[in-house]
């Protein structure tokens, strides 16, 4: 994070008396404030030893902003009970230190969909706070920054009345965001009336003209059981969250199959990768081949600010902003079909893909970084050290 932040987190820590009543309410508080306004995506609280005793336990503050994780500051006394304070408002067990604990905040800042996650280490409870921002600006797909051949491939997608069209890329990559601006853009150009329903692991923004429903892991209304009670909810579009087991991707691709249009997201570093994971899921070729209708594979890359070397724009990190790379795999590309049939392998079918014209995501990115969009660096931070940002 920024100096600035820094020293003003400082600055407010300092100020506060760590056995006063109200104390861990306060900087859980101004912690939510500083991340809502800095429109961080997490805050990690880590326990450590305490600096001059080590008896006793400090929290490391660190921020995740445009998905690098930053230190904010330390948070020395009384770390226990800010970490308490968070439980309480998340509504977890208080006196369970020894078992990992999920809950939501019952009070949100501007409208925001905020997580907690407990998890328990050697120095005390971890916590981790995941700040749910929707869509924000991004509301259609032109205010995405998709390359253009990908978008129009993205629309040809959109505009068909089943099959399953897949989103991939690891966490944080945007893959909700264009989820939620393809069910606006398939809203917003219907010349009637269509049923649109989700099914979210959580709901992070909400959509006027949407079904929107949260689904609870490990309980009869988990992804796989929710897809099924939703296909006789006379559904045309269905947006299911995540594709995270056999069960859910077989019943998708039912739905695609039988009429739906069926949009999900899918863990996968590239658009082969994710046709090949699928292929090992022991989903029928023939059955992938029949539904599966197009896959697209993003990425985000921090945007170079243009600054000499740091400046208050950019918060001295010579970066402001993300920018979208991305690959659109079209399954029914001639050797594509036959490669899916065949169960090939994921550069089998990634080269077969590239014959038919297909830019790679490292192509895309490998523009950005030739048109000075963003750094060598961001590059192989998102890559991987041994990608060359340069060629292939």
């Amino acid at each position: 994070m920024t100096a600035s932040l820094t020293e003003q987190f400082d600055r407010f820590i300092q100020g506060q008396d760590p056995n006063a009543e109200k104390f861990a309410v306060e900087v859980v508080d101004y912690l939510l404030r500083l991340a809502s306004d800095s429109q961080a995506s997490d805050l990690h609280l880590i326990p450590q030893p305490h600096a001059n005793d080590a008896s006793k336990n400090q929290l490391l503050v660190l921020a995740r902003m445009d998905g690098v994780l930053q230190q904010v500051g330390v948070i020395g006394d009384r770390a226990e009970n800010v970490i308490a304070r968070l439980k309480v408002q998340a509504g977890l067990l208080t006196y369970r230190t020894d078992v990992p604990q999920e809950g939501r905040l019952k009070q949100t800042l501007a409208e925001l969909e905020i997580r907690v996650s407990i998890f328990p280490t050697i120095h005390g409870e971890k916590a981790v706070v995941r700040l749910f921002v929707g869509s924000g600006g991004y509301q259609s797909l032109e205010d995405l920054g998709l390359p253009n051949e990908v978008l129009n491939s993205l629309r040809g997608l959109l505009s068909a009345t089943s099959g399953l069209g897949i989103v991939c890329g690891p966490a944080g990559s945007g893959k909700t965001t264009t989820l939620y601006a393809s069910l606006r853009e398939i809203r917003n150009r219907a010349d009637f009336a269509k049923s649109l329903c989700t099914l979210e692991d959580p709901v992070e923004a909400v959509l006027d003209g949407v079904s929107q429903s949260q689904v609870k892991p490990g309980t009869d209304f988990d992804f796989e059981h929710g897809l099924k009670s939703l296909m006789r909810q006379d559904p045309e579009v269905i947006m299911v969250g995540e594709i995270r087991d056999r069960e859910t991707a077989r019943v998708a691709f039912q739905a695609s199959l039988t009429g739906h249009l069926v949009l999900s997201s899918f863990h996968a570093g590239n658009a082969a990768d994710a046709v090949s994971r699928l292929l090992d899921m022991s989903i029928e070729p023939y059955v992938l081949r029949s539904g599966l209708i197009g896959v697209l594979a993003q990425r985000l890359l921090r945007q170079s600010c243009g600054c000499e070397s740091g400046c208050e724009r950019c918060r001295h990190t010579s970066y402001r902003g993300r920018l979208a790379v991305a690959e659109f795999l079209d399954p029914n590309q001639p050797g594509l079909r036959e490669a899916i049939l065949n169960r090939s392998d994921a550069r089998t079918i990634y080269d077969a893909a590239i014959t038919n014209g297909m830019t790679s995501i490292l192509e895309s990115a490998r523009a950005e970084v030739a048109a000075q969009r963003t750094t060598a660096e961001e590059f192989r931070r998102v890559f991987g050290l041994s990608v060359d940002p340069t060629h292939a």
